[in-house]
Parts: C-alpha cells; sequence; structure tokens
C-alpha cells in the first residue's frame, strides 16, 4: 500500500504570517490537531500542533526553571522558549523542520516516520508543496475499511493447516520444529514445546486469523529455564 491510497488530499493548511489564534480557530473548527505551515506559493514551511500551544504564556503555563537551570540551558535556549510561548504568528511558533514523504512513497515509510520522530502526521509532497498528508487517523480509517471488505471464504481442514503452517514458517519466532498442527472441523489443536512464553499468544493469533477458524485449541507447554517448571496454557 502506498503513501497516497491513505493519505487526505483536502489539506486545511495556513500561512506563516497567520496569527496564533487563526491557526487555534482552524483546529477547532476542523477537528484536527496540527497544520501545515505554507506560503502563498504552496511551498511547505513548516508545522504548527496543538503541542505548540502546551507552553504559553496567555494560560501561565509557559517553562520556568531555576537560576541553575537557567544557567545550563545558556541565553539562547531561554530566549526561544520565550518566543514560542509569547510569539503571536504561526511561524514564530511552528516546527520549521518536518519529516515528508512522496505520494507514491510506501505506507511503512509514513509509519516509520511516525514512530521514530514520535509525530501525529507527514505532510504528503510534490515539488515542494503540500499535496496531502497522513495521520493516525488516516491508518486508523485504512485499517476500518479494509477489515470492513474483507470477506473471506472458509477454508477446509487441510487448507487451514498449510496457511497456518506457511505463516509460521514465515516467522523467525515461531519454533516450527517443536510444535505440532491438527486441525478437524475447524478446531485448531496446537501441542509441543515452546521456546518463549510470549510465543503462546501470536500463535494462537496467527490460527485465530485463518478464514474456517472456528477455535483453537492450546495445548502448548513453557519450560520455565531457571525453574524447570512447565508452564501449560491459560484454561479457558
Amino acid at each position: 500500500m502506498k503513501v497516497m491510497d491513505v493519505m487526505t488530499r483536502d489539506v486545511v493548511s495556513i500561512g506563516p504570517d497567520e496569527s496564533v489564534l487563526e491557526a487555534v480557530r482552524l483546529m477547532l473548527q476542523h477537528k484536527i490537531s496540527g497544520l501545515p505551515v505554507v506560503d502563498a506559493a504552496g511551498n511547505l514551511q513548516g508545522v504548527v500542533t496543538e503541542g505548540d500551544f502546551l507552553r504559553r504564556t496567555e494560560t501561565g503555563t509557559q517553562r520556568r526553571h531555576s537560576r541553575f537551570v537557567e544557567f545550563l540551558l545558556g541565553p539562547g535556549r531561554l530566549a526561544t522558549d520565550y518566543a514560542h510561548a509569547s510569539g503571536r504568528k504561526v511561524n514564530e511558533v511552528m516546527t520549521p523542520d518536518v519529516y515528508t514523504v512522496s505520494e507514491d512513497a510506501p505506507l511503512e515509510r509514513a509509519v516509520h516516520l511516525m514512530e521514530r520522530h514520535r509525530v501525529k502526521r507527514v505532510p504528503v509532497v510534490r515539488d515542494g508543496k503540500v499535496v496531502g498528508i497522513v495521520t493516525r487517523a488516516n491508518l486508523m480509517r485504512a485499517l476500518a475499511n479494509l477489515v470492513l471488505a474483507e470477506h473471506p471464504v472458509a477454508a477446509g481442514d487441510a487448507a487451514i493447516r498449510d496457511r497456518l503452517m506457511t505463516e509460521l514458517k514465515k516467522q523467525p519466532w515461531a519454533p516450527i520444529g517443536l510444535i505440532d498442527v491438527v486441525v478437524k472441523d475447524g478446531v485448531v489443536k496446537l501441542s509441543g514445546a515452546l521456546t518463549d512464553e510470549r510465543e503462546r499468544q501470536a500463535i494462537r493469533i496467527a490460527a485465530e486469523n485463518i478464514p474456517g477458524v472456528k477455535k483453537v485449541e492450546d495445548h502448548l507447554i513453557w519450560i520455565e529455564p531457571n525453574t524447570g517448571v512447565i508452564v501449560e496454557a491459560p484454561e479457558d
């Protein structure tokens, strides 16, 4: 899946010389938590988010430091904090360094940027101009649409077992050589040993995700390496 498949194309943006109040108004009006900042030519200049308004002089929440911390931070950092808390224009409070993606980039690229840099949105640009935006909400809607669109066809017992074993063989964590799978009337029976107790849930999920599976019976055991205690599956 590509970025263009999930991105919002009708992007609400704001100019760098607009007021902070206008940015707040747009966010509240459109029920969004951030805005791309673009100049008159449509070029991306930065992003302003609700996080930029947490520390404001108007609400008395600006950062306060002890004299010792102020000495460590230095005048430059303190001046930046003051400007961010007191600025009245968008370009005075926005984040200028923005992580972006192209519309034909793999969706995984946008997710990687969100996770690595702890951001909730990634602008989509073409030749420096904003053509869309990918947010966490876009990803949630895409997931919901995909799940609703699925109409799996129930498979027979042999097909269920084959699909489960194929899926497990793809996973580096799966103890393929230590477990056995038997499928009868749509009921998957798991037996054998685990190398880590956390594998239990992952194997169950892999089985439950296969169309036609009615139930998963877990008879897997795990031997605790320090004590030798045998841990069986919890009772349903």
